[in-house]
C-alpha cells in the first residue's frame, strides 16, 4: 500500500507460501504412503535378514563340526626339548608368553588347556610280580609326565605327592591306583626300569596313587594312560600300559630317566570363535604359528630356538569349508527366489501407484513441469516413505540377528531399498514416453531373448555334470530363476486364450457370474486382452523355487534313509566279535519280534582266502547265511546285490561236492572257469561254484575286497566245524530296543577270553559299552543310523534357510495377487455396484471375484508346478547332495510328484483364502461407497 506522500505501508494480510510437495501428497493420501513403508520395511528386512540367517548357520555348522573332533585336533600343540635347567616355573612363563601372543589373533578357551613335560621313551617295568599277558608275556611299560594342575584334577588315594628329584636317583611318581590294581603295583614300590648303561639302573619310586576326578574331562586327551592301564595291542608285543607323573622339580632328571624329554604346550582354539566367512584369514593365522614368521616370534620370544607348533585345525577347517560350499548352490536357490517374488511385487505396487495417479501425473507435464523436475518430486515423495523404513529394516535385521559379517546384508538391503524407490518413478516415467507401434513385436523379442538365455544355461549346467562343490555358481542357482521367469512368460500367452476361450464357453451358459469373471480375468485394467505378466511372473516364480526346494529336500531325506538302511545291512542288524556266537534261542525271538518282515543269521568271515585255477589264494569276506530266501528279501528291500535264492539251493553231497555260490564281479572272471575254493582261518577248504555275480550284498556295505555268499546248510554239511553265527539282518519296523532286550536275555555266546577279553574290559572302562551290552555286542539300527546322519547343523541350517524363503514366497505371492486385484479394484467395483442394482446378490458378487482372480491362481500353481519338474528333471543331476544326505552318495536329484504337489495346493489355497478375504472385508465397503456416489452433492 502506497500513502499520498508516496510512502510505503506494510500489508497486513499474511503472504500464502505454496504448500511443500511431499507434505501436499503425504497429507493426501496418508493411507498409501503407510502401505508403500510397510512394503519397503517388509522387503528390506527380509533382504537383510536372508544372508544374516545363512551366516548364522554356516557358523553353527563350523563351530559343531570343529567340537565333534576333540580338543586335540582344535589346538595349537607346541613343543620344545626340556632343558637341563627347567624347572615347573619356567614352563608356566612360557605358557603365559604363548597364551598371550597366541591369543592376540586367536580366541582361546581354557577347557582343554594343558602344559607340561613329558619323556620321549617309555620303559619296561621289569619287575617280576608285575601281571603280564599270559601269550606274550611282554613287560607293561611306564611312561612319565609332568602335568601343571594335576592335583586339582586327581584325588591322592593314598601315599604323598611326588618330590623333587636329582638326576640320576630314583624318581618319585604319582600313579593310577586302577592301574595299580591292573598290574599289581603297589605303594612303595622301586621299579625297575632297565639299564641306563655302564650297569646303572634306571628306576622310579611309587610314592602315591591317584583317582581321577573327571574321566571324559577334555583335559586328559592325548595325555598317555592317566586314570588306567591302557592294553597295548601290537599284535606282535601285546602289553600293559601306564603313566606316572612327576614333581615339577624333576624335569631335568626325567629328561635323563626317558633317555630324552620334550615340554609341551597345548592352547586349544575357542570353536565359538570360528566363523564360516573368515576361514582364509583363520587358515593363514595357524599356518604363521605353525611355520612361518610368528613361529620365528614365538622362538624369540620364548627365548626356545627348537620351539615348534603344529595343529588340526588348519586341516578341519579346510574339510568344513568343503562341506559349506558343497551345499552352498543348494542353500541359495531359495532366497534367490524369494528375491525374484519381491522385486515383482515391488514393480506390482509401482504400476497400482501409477494407474491411481495417471491424471494427476499427466496434468503436471500438461502445466509445464519437466520431465525431471516431475521425476524428482516423485523420488522425494517416494524418498520420505521407503528410506526412513530401509534403515529401520536393516537396523533390525543386523540388531535381531547378530553376525560379524555385515556386508552382504548391508549390500541386499541396499539394493531393495533402490528398487523399492526407484520403481514408481520408472513405472510413471513410461506415461510421458513416446508410444511405439512395435511394442508388440518388441515383447516377442524381449521374450526370445529370455528363452534363449535360459536354454544356454540349462545346456551349460548339464554339459557341466554335477558340481565341484568350489562354492556358489550362479549359474546354477540362476537356471532355475531363470526357468521360473520363461514358464511365466510363455504363460502370460497362453492364459488369455486359454481363459478367454472358457469365457466363451461360460457366456453360452444361462449364468451370468462366470462369464464376467473369466472375462475380466482374460483382460488387464485397461480392457485389453493382455493381462500383466507380473502376477503370473510371482506366483510362478514362488511355485518353482518352492517346489524345487521341496523336491531337494524329500530327496535328501529318502536317500539318506537308504544310505543308512545300507550301512546297516537292512533295518536292523546285530553283530558280535569273533569270539561270540548268536545263540538259536535269539535268532528265532527276533525273527519273531512284530515288524520284522524277513530276517536272517549269519557268519561273515573277513580272513577267508579264495584258490583260483591257477592255485594262486586272494583275500576275501566269506559270508555264509541260514536262510537264503530271507537274505534275498533283504537284498531286494535294499536294492543292493539282489538275487534269486532258488541259485543258492544246492543238494546235499560230500565235503568234495561244490557250495553253489554269489561272487562279487572282481571275482567272477577267475573263477569262472569252473569249481574253487576257499579256506577258511582254521584251514578248512569249501569247494564253490559260481551261481551268480553281484555288485554288492547286505551284510558287506563297503566290503573293501572281494566277497562270497554261500548257503550256511550246505557249507555246515562240509564243514562241521564253522557253524557258527556273528550276525543278524532283518527288514521291517523292528523296535532296536527290543532286540537289544534279547540280546542280553538270550545271547547264549561265548564270553571273551585272553586278549579279546582284556580288550573288552579297557572298552568298557571308558564308557564304549552301551545299553548294558557287553563291548563288540552291537545292534545296528537304519532309523537311529539316519538320525546320527540328519543331525548336522549344515544340514538343519539349510532346511531352515529354504523354509523361512518359502514361507517369504508364499507371501509375497499372496500380496502380488492382491495387488493386482487393488489395481482393478475400481473398475469391478464400478460392475459390481451396477450388478447390483440390477439384482445381484452378495454371494454372486464375491463368487465374481473369485472367478476373475481363480483363473490366475490356478494357472500359476500348475504352470509352477509343471515348471518345478522340468527343473529338477533338467538341473538335478548337477547337484551334490552327499552334504545334506550326511554320507558319500551318487544318487541325484530326480522329480517327484508329490513334494511339488503339496506346497504347490498350499500356495493356491493360501492366495484363494487372501482373495476371499479381501472381498469380504474391503468389496462390500468399497460397493457401498460407489453406491452412495452423488449423495453429499
Amino acid at each position: 500500500m502506497t500513502t499520498q506522500a508516496g510512502t510505503t505501508v506494510p500489508d497486513p494480510r499474511p503472504v500464502r507460501r505454496p504448500a511443500p510437495w511431499v507434505h501436499t501428497r503425504l497429507r493426501a493420501s496418508p493411507l498409501a504412503a503407510l502401505l508403500m513403508a510397510a512394503l519397503a520395511f517388509v522387503t528390506v528386512f527380509l533382504a537383510a535378514a536372508f544372508p544374516r540367517v545363512a551366516d548364522r548357520g554356516a557358523d553353527a555348522a563350523l563351530q559343531d563340526f570343529v567340537r565333534q573332533n576333540g580338543v586335540n585336533q582344535t589346538s595349537l600343540q607346541t613343543t620344545s626339548k626340556t632343558q637341563k635347567d627347567d624347572k615347573a616355573v619356567d614352563l608356566d612363563r612360557v605358557q603365559g608368553q604363548l597364551a598371550e601372543a597366541v591369543g592376540r589373533q586367536l580366541t582361546l578357551t581354557r577347557q582343554g588347556w594343558a602344559y607340561g613335560a613329558r619323556s620321549v621313551v617309555d620303559h619296561g617295568m621289569g619287575n617280576p610280580e608285575y601281571v603280564r599277558i599270559a601269550e606274550k608275556k611282554t613287560d607293561p611299560t611306564l611312561g612319565l609326565l609332568y602335568l601343571d594342575g594335576l592335583a586339582d584334577r586327581v584325588t591322592l588315594t593314598d601315599g604323598t605327592w611326588p618330590t623333587p628329584a636329582a638326576v640320576g636317583d630314583p624318581l618319585p611318581i604319582v600313579i593310577s591306583k586302577k592301574a595299580a590294581e591292573t598290574i599289581h603295583i603297589k605303594l612303595g614300590d622301586v621299579i625297575d626300569n632297565g639299564e641306563e648303561g655302564a650297569g646303572a639302573k634306571r628306576t622310579a619310586v611309587v610314592a602315591g596313587l591317584y583317582r581321577v576326578n573327571d574321566v571324559q574331562d577334555p583335559f586328559w586327551q592325548d595325555l598317555g594312560c592317566p586314570d588306567r592301564a591302557c592294553l597295548r595291542t601290537d599284535p606282535r608285543q601285546e602289553h600293559w600300559a601306564t603313566t606316572g607323573f612327576v614333581d615339577g622339580g624333576s624335569l631335568p632328571a626325567m629328561a635323563h630317566w626317558g633317555t630324552n624329554a620334550e615340554n609341551f604346550w597345548r592352547l586349544p582354539v575357542d570353536a565359538a570363535s570360528l566363523h564360516a566367512d573368515r576361514l582364509d584369514r583363520t587358515r593363514g593365522i595357524l599356518a604363521s604359528f605353525m611355520t612361518g614368521r610368528d613361529a620365528t616370534a614365538l622362538a624369540g620370544l620364548t627365548g626356545r630356538p627348537d620351539l615348534h607348533t603344529s595343529s588340526g585345525l588348519p586341516d578341519l577347517l579346510r574339510r568344513a569349508d568343503d562341506r559349506y560350499r558343497a551345499s552352498l548352490s543348494l542353500s541359495t536357490i531359495g532366497p534367490a527366489g524369494v528375491a525374484g517374488v519381491a522385486t515383482v511385487v515391488l514393480f506390482l505396487a509401482a504400476a497400482l501407484s501409477t494407474d491411481r495417479r495417471t491424471a494427476e501425473i499427466r496434468l503436471l507435464r500438461a502445466r509445464g513441469g519437466s520431465l525431471a523436475g516431475v521425476a524428482r518430486r516423485l523420488l522425494g515423495e517416494g524418498a520420505v516413505t521407503v528410506l526412513p523404513a530401509a534403515v529401520l529394516g536393516t537396523a533390525l535385521a543386523l540388531v535381531l540377528l547378530p553376525t560379524p559379517r555385515w556386508e552382504y546384508a548391508v549390500s541386499a538391503a541396499l539394493a531393495a531399498t533402490l528398487i523399492a524407490l526407484l520403481a514408481f518413478p520408472a513405472r510413471a516415467a513410461l506415461l510421458w514416453a513416446r508410444p511405439r507401434a512395435a511394442g508388440g513385436r518388441r515383447r516377442l523379442v524381449g521374450e526370445l531373448t529370455v528363452l534363449a538365455v535360459t536354454a544356454a544355461a540349462v545346456a551349460e549346467v548339464r554339459r557341466r555334470g554335477v558340481g565341484t562343490g568350489a562354492g556358489l555358481d550362479p549359474l546354477l542357482v540362476a537356471a532355475p530363476l531363470l526357468l521360473a521367469v520363461t514358464g511365466g512368460l510363455l504363460l502370460a500367452r497362453i492364459e488369455p486364450l486359454l481363459v478367454g476361450w472358457l469365457a466363451a464357453l461360460a457366456g453360452r451358459g444361462r449364468g451370468l457370474v462366470g462369464f464376467l469373471g473369466l472375462a475380466r480375468a482374460a483382460r488387464d485394467t485397461s480392457g485389453r486382452r493382455r493381462p500383466s505378466a507380473l502376477p503370473l511372473l510371482a506366483l510362478l516364480i514362488a511355485v518353482t523355487t518352492t517346489g524345487f526346494g521341496a523336491t531337494v529336500l524329500t530327496t535328501v531325506d529318502q536317500v539318506r534313509t537308504r544310505a543308512a538302511r545300507i550301512s546297516t545291512g537292512g533295518d536292523i542288524s546285530v553283530s558280535l566279535p569273533g569270539y561270540a556266537t548268536l545263540s538259536e534261542s535269539f535268532t528265532k525271538a527276533v525273527g519273531e519280534l512284530p515288524g520284522a518282515r524277513a530276517s536272517t543269521a549269519a557268519w561273515v568271515e573277513s580272513k577267508a582266502r579264495i584258490a583260483g585255477a591257477d592255485r594262486s589264494y586272494t583275500e576275501a569276506h566269506l559270508v555264509m547265511v541260514v536262510d537264503p530266501n530271507a537274505y534275498a528279501e533283504i537284498a531286494r528291500t535294499l536294492g543292493v546285490g539282489e538275487f534269486d535264492p532258488a541259485k543258492l539251493a544246492a543238494a546235499p553231497g560230500g565235503p568234495d561236492s561244490p557250495v553253489p555260490a554269489l561272487v562279487s564281479r572282481d571275482l567272477a572272471e577267475r573263477l569262472a572257469a569252473g569249481s574253487s575254493q576257499v579256506r577258511t582261518p582254521n584251514g578248512n577248504d569249501l569247494r564253490l561254484t559260481v551261481a551268480e555275480t553281484v555288485v554288492a550284498t547286505p551284510a558287506l556295505p563297503d566290503p573293501g575286497k572281494p566277497f562270497i555268499v554261500v548257503p550256511a546248510g550246505p557249507a555246515w554239511e562240509r564243514l562241521p566245524d564253522t557253524k557258527r553265527l556273528n550276525e543278524w539282518f532283518a527288514v521291517g519296523d523292528v523296535d532296536p530296543e527290543q532286540v537289544r532286550a534279547a540280546l542280553r536275555d538270550k545271547n547264549g555266546g561265548a564270553q571273551p577270553t585272553g586278549v579279546a577279553k582284556l580288550v573288552a574290559d579297557g572298552a568298557e572302562a571308558v564308557g564304549k559299552a552301551t545299553h548294558g551290552l557287553p563291548a563288540g555286542y552291537t545292534v545296528h539300527s537304519s532309523r537311529e543310523r539316519a538320525a546320527e546322519l540328519g543331525d548336522d547343523p549344515l544340514q538343519h541350517a539349510a532346511g531352515r534357510l529354504f523354509w523361512y524363503a518359502a514361507a517369504a514366497g508364499a507371501g509375497f505371492a499372496l500380496l502380488a495377487v492382491l495387488l493386482t486385484l487393488f489395481r482393478a479394484a475400481p473398475d469391478r467395483t464400478a460392475l459390481l455396484a451396477r450388478l447390483r442394482t440390477m439384482g445381484l446378490r452378495p454371494r454372486q458378487g464375491l463368487a465374481l471375484i473369485v472367478t476373475e482372480a481363480l483363473p490366475q491362481t490356478l494357472a500359476a500353481a500348475v504352470g509352477g508346478g509343471l515348471v518345478a519338474l522340468a527343473a529338477v528333471g533338467l538341473l538335478g543331476g548337477a547337484f551334490d547332495i552327499s552334504t545334506l544326505v550326511g554320507a558319500r552318495v551318487g544318487e541325484v536329484i530326480t522329480p517327484v510328484l508329490v513334494p511339488v504337489l503339496l506346497p504347490t495346493a498350499g500356495l493356491a489355497l493360501l492366495v484363494g483364502l487372501g482373495v476371499v478375504l479381501e472381498t469380504l472385508i474391503a468389496g462390500r465397503r468399497q460397493i457401498a461407497t460407489e453406491l452412495r456416489a452423488g449423495e453429499q452433492s
